[in-house]
């Protein structure tokens, strides 16, 4: 199956044989867009083993709550700001994002993307990288982190998830997520007033 996840009651993170090949991860490619790619699928399964899911489940996998509340308020206080971001955006027609159902999702997409960014940067720290293809490293991150949203669904069936799937469309989880990472800003040369330029971001951790 081309999907990855976390299973709270073994606490673990699975990644099957599927999800780790093109045009996912890549071993003949650079490790800019694979860090940006799976890297970032890897953070994101790794995030819900902190959110609002993973809270529910200890390390041993039972089901115990570990935050405090004081936890728990500051974590929501934090991502009210990715609710209001992601209830902006568009589905199809006029249905809106449901961000209370996406929330998770896309808090873990952002926290994902940032610890992917962190890692690759960490683990290439003492290389010369040079552009690739026209691009610098940094770009190639990014580029391999939105390869993976690649789709296009019929109006009837984004109807359907708008209700039900707890993942928001494509586009949103990759523009969404960016424009909250001034890296990606920097990268492209992005100014401030242009469309993926936040003034403010939304920072969970």
């Amino acid at each position: 199956t081309v999907n990855a996840y976390y299973n709270p009651q073994m606490n673990d993170i699975n990644f099957p044989a599927g999800v780790l090949q093109p045009p996912l991860y890549d071993a003949k490619l650079d490790d800019a867009p694979n860090y940006g790619n799976t890297g970032s699928t890897i953070g994101h399964e790794l995030t819900h083993a902190f959110d609002d899911e993973g809270r529910q489940f200890d390390g041993a996998g039972n089901l115990k709550d570990w935050w405090t509340k004081e936890d728990a308020e500051g974590f929501e206080k934090q991502i009210n700001c990715l609710r209001d971001q992601f209830a902006t955006y568009t589905i199809v027609d006029d249905i809106k994002i449901n961000s209370k159902l996406t929330s998770g999702e896309d808090v873990a997409d952002l926290g994902g993307t940032l610890i992917a960014y962190i890692a690759w940067k960490k683990a290439t720290e003492n290389q010369r990288l040079a552009p690739v293809e026209g691009f610098t490293p940094d770009q190639r991150f990014f580029i391999g982190f939105a390869q993976w949203a690649c789709e296009n669904e019929r109006p009837e069936n984004l109807r359907v998830s708008a209700i039900t799937n707890p993942h928001s469309p494509g586009y949103a989880r990759i523009n969404g997520i960016v424009t909250n990472m001034p890296e990606f800003a920097t990268a492209f040369g992005c100014k401030k007033g242009q469309p993926m330029v936040k003034e403010a971001v939304c920072k969970v951790w």
